[in-house]
C-alpha cells in the first residue's frame, strides 16, 4: 500500500485535473471553476478534507432561467466538487483510502461506481447562480473489503453554497463507491 503524502494545510486548484474531471459534462454544464483543498487530519480517522470552490452558471443546462440556484443545480455542483476532491486526493495521495488508488482506478470508477445513496438539502436564502461559492467536506470515510471481491467506500459528506448577497443552501450527502480498489483486508 502507498503511504499518504506529508500533511498539508491547503492545495490550490489544479486546472488540468479540474478540466479532466469535468470531461464527462457537456460544455454548458461545467459549473465548477476552481477549488482549493484543505485538510484537518484524515477523514478515515476523525479528520476532514474540505474543498472550497467557485462556481458560475451562465445558463442552466436543463431549464429556462429560474433566477436562482435550485435543487438540480445543487446536485450537479455537489457531484463536480466530490469528483474533484477525490481525484485530487488520488493524484496527490492526500488522504486514505484514495492514497492507495491510481489515477486510472479513479477514472475507471468516476461515473459507474460513485453513487449518491442519500441526499438531503435545505435552501435558506436564494443564491444568484451566475457567481457563487461552495464548499464540500468529507466528514467520515469508511472502507471495507467485501468477501465476494471488490471494495466498498462509504463517505459521509456535507456541503454548503453561498453568494455575496447572503444566499445560503446546504446539503448532507452519503456516497457509496462500489467496486473500489481494495486497500484493506477482507472482514
Amino acid at each position: 500500500m502507498t503511504t499518504s503524502a506529508p500533511p498539508v494545510d491547503s492545495v490550490t486548484s489544479d486546472t488540468p485535473l479540474l478540466n479532466r474531471v469535468l470531461t464527462p459534462y457537456r460544455d454548458n454544464c461545467r459549473y465548477l471553476k476552481s477549488a482549493e483543498i484543505s485538510l484537518a487530519g484524515q477523514p478515515m480517522h476523525g479528520g476532514t478534507a474540505t474543498a472550497r470552490c467557485e462556481f458560475g452558471i451562465d445558463e442552466s443546462c436543463y431549464i429556462d432561467d429560474t433566477g436562482h440556484f435550485n435543487a438540480v443545480e445543487l446536485n450537479i455542483c455537489y457531484n463536480q466538487m466530490f469528483y474533484y476532491i477525490i481525484a485530487k486526493g488520488v493524484q496527490d495521495r492526500l488522504f486514505a483510502p484514495f492514497d492507495g488508488w491510481t489515477m486510472q482506478d479513479y477514472w475507471d470508477r468516476q461515473l459507474p461506481d460513485i453513487l449518491i445513496v442519500k441526499l438531503s438539502s435545505n435552501f435558506r436564502r436564494p443564491i444568484n447562480a451566475r457567481k457563487f461559492s461552495g464548499e464540500i467536506r468529507l466528514d467520515k470515510v469508511v472502507e471495507r473489503a467485501r468477501s465476494g471481491g471488490g471494495g466498498l467506500v462509504v463517505a459521509d459528506t456535507s456541503c454548503r453554497f453561498w453568494d455575496d448577497a447572503g444566499g445560503d443552501a446546504r446539503a448532507d450527502v452519503k456516497i457509496a463507491i462500489t467496486n473500489a480498489p481494495i486497500t484493506v483486508a477482507a472482514d
